[in-house]
């Protein structure tokens, strides 16, 4: 006869194995179906993905288009090649010359368009990566270009490039008397301490050189608190480039201690509920624009892109509802700002979204033109030490952190915030960037372009109605009518909130110019029936064969 205490504690093992198998089944299910949610097949099955590379006599009807479709694409294609080898030489080569020792250009010029098209893109339409000088919202290259800037710094750009400039000079007349010198504070550091904790909210400050380590430290201090291993993240949302919020492609570890799951979903709260090792929830705002999926890039655009317009309603219920959800359960909600704070609203996204988070991050643009990353938070969660265990601490600091032109520049950064002028540029700032959107795509769709735009605020994403296998080529288009893109392309237009109604004007009046030319060149052309998903699927069996060595 089996003791009765066997048959216990088997109970138990079991009873405790179906627990684990359940929680185990509500963390799959709120995954989101795609690879981007499911990161360990993701980074597996880019792993497989063999390299491929159109030549010239490929390139221009993969899609195979007829004759004079194909004849009209090659001619744009030279036009545009020879345009840009006149237009923009100096600035090419440079370009050319930093590329071999700058392992930075390597990569972004690579992955400007679909891989299969870098080699010939990369030598054909490369309109260089320097820029001599900024007046207002226009950049001027080595050659004398002037393009209207739409790169916005990647999101450091906000009150417009003069401003940055004005602030980086005075930053640096302010800080001389004291140098570079790091074994102590500039008395500025005081004033933006003041200031951060009445535009946060928040109890503590602690000063970091980029939003990455802003995002890092917000991470180990939730895990020291809480004494919790895991975070979670929302799938697409960028937090930088740290390995425990970047898993999946582009990470060369496993990501063991981050759970990915879907955005604006029920069930992922419900694992919130019932996983009982979560430390911490991070937030990027900028994902209301394109939930559950990653931020654009013409380098990944191998269809069309088409994104829902944004409904701020129902992304701040869902925001409030996760805020409860991880009070509840004793989670730390950190608000990741580093991109959209005070671009949406002058005390960031919290404002915007009407949302309280235990964390919030800053960077980017708070630097008033120099690197930063900010941490604000509440006290207990701030503490990097406890006084009843003197040796268990939460270490982290950084040789500039805190740097003297740094908070200099921060500091007139802040008192700008509070002036007249900077407070009209977001009276009915919503309802401007809105109603300039609506207006481009009605001017887009009275043109008869395939082309679209969405956008959260003044960070617009461009869409393309027609599954057309070159819908990334719009991006050279557009910098030959004079307009500067990152090297996203036309993911993300990032405007400055310089830009008055005529400057918009001419920006919208350009960019119709260039998709109309690049429209009677022939590359909008798809073939009937064609869909992202056909396209999709095209693309899979190229690699396969490719991979099983058939071509």
């Amino acid at each position: 006869m089996i003791p009765t205490f066997a048959l216990v504690a088997g109970a138990a093992v079991t009873a405790l194995g179906a627990d684990k198998a359940r929680r185990r089944l509500i963390l799959s299910k709120a995954k989101h179906p795609s690879l981007a949610g499911h990161v360990r097949w993701g980074k597996r099955i880019a792993g497989q993905i063999p390299a491929t590379r159109y030549d010239e006599a490929q390139a221009f009807h993969v899609d195979d288009a007829p004759a004079d479709i194909v004849a009209a694409r090659r001619a744009g294609f030279d036009r545009l090649a020879a345009l840009f080898a006149e237009r923009f030489a100096k600035t090419r080569a440079l370009t050319a010359e930093a590329r071999s020792g700058l392992s930075d250009l390597q990569f972004t010029g690579s992955y400007r368009v679909p891989f299969q098209f870098a080699q010939m893109i990369s030598t054909a339409l490369s309109a260089g990566t320097f820029y001599e000088r900024s007046e207002g919202p226009i950049l001027t290259d080595l050659d004398g270009n002037r393009l209207w800037d739409l790169t916005g710094s990647y999101g450091v750009n906000v009150l417009g490039n003069d401003t940055y400039k004005t602030l980086m000079r005075e930053a640096i007349d302010q800080a001389e008397p004291l140098g570079g010198v790091l074994a102590g504070l500039h008395p500025l550091v005081a004033d933006n301490v003041a200031r951060l904790k009445a535009l946060s909210g928040m109890d503590e400050v602690s000063f970091h050189m980029s939003g990455t380590e802003a995002v890092m430290q917000a991470v180990r201090l939730a895990r020291y608190h809480t004494r919790r291993s895991h975070l979670v993240r929302f799938v697409g949302a960028y937090h930088g480039w740290w390995g425990d919020v970047q898993p999946g492609i582009g990470n060369p570890v496993p990501a063991d201690g981050t759970y990915t799951l879907a955005d604006m979903s029920e069930k992922s709260l419900r694992v919130l509920r019932t996983k009982k090792n979560i430390a911490c929830v991070l937030v990027n705002p900028l994902q209301a624009l394109h939930p559950n999926k990653g931020a654009p890039s013409d380098g990944s655009l191998v269809a069309g892109r088409q994104v829902p317009a944004v409904d701020r309603a129902a992304y701040a219920a869902w925001l409030k509802r996760l805020a409860e959800t991880c009070r509840e359960n004793d989670i730390v909600l950190i608000l990741d700002d580093v991109f959209t704070g005070f671009r949406l609203a002058p005390h960031g996204a919290a404002e915007y979204f009407d949302v309280q988070p235990d964390l919030v991050t800053y960077g980017k643009t708070l630097g008033g033109g120099f690197p930063v990353g900010v941490l604000c938070g509440k006290a207990a969660l701030m503490r990097r030490f406890r006084d009843d265990r003197p040796v268990d601490i939460c270490f982290a600091r950084g040789t500039f952190n805190a740097h003297p032109y740094v908070m200099a520049a921060m500091n007139g950064f802040l008192r700008l915030q509070d002036q007249p002028a900077t407070r009209a540029l977001y009276d009915g700032l919503d309802e401007r960037w809105n109603g300039r959107a609506a207006a481009f795509n009605a001017k887009l769709e009275a043109a008869g372009l395939p082309v679209r735009v969405a956008n959260l605020s003044s960070i617009w994403t461009v869409l393309h109605t027609a599954p057309s296998r070159y819908n990334w080529i719009l991006q050279y288009y557009l910098r030959a009518e004079g307009l500067a893109l990152s090297w996203v392309g036309t993911g993300r237009l990032i405007f400055s909130l310089d830009y008055d109604d005529a400057a918009f004007a001419e920006v919208a009046d350009r960019f119709v110019a260039a998709a109309e030319k690049m429209k009677a060149d022939g590359w909008f052309w798809h073939p009937d029936g064609a869909t992202n998903k056909t396209i999709g699927r095209t693309l899979l069996r190229e690699a396969i064969a490719k991979r099983l060595g058939r071509n």
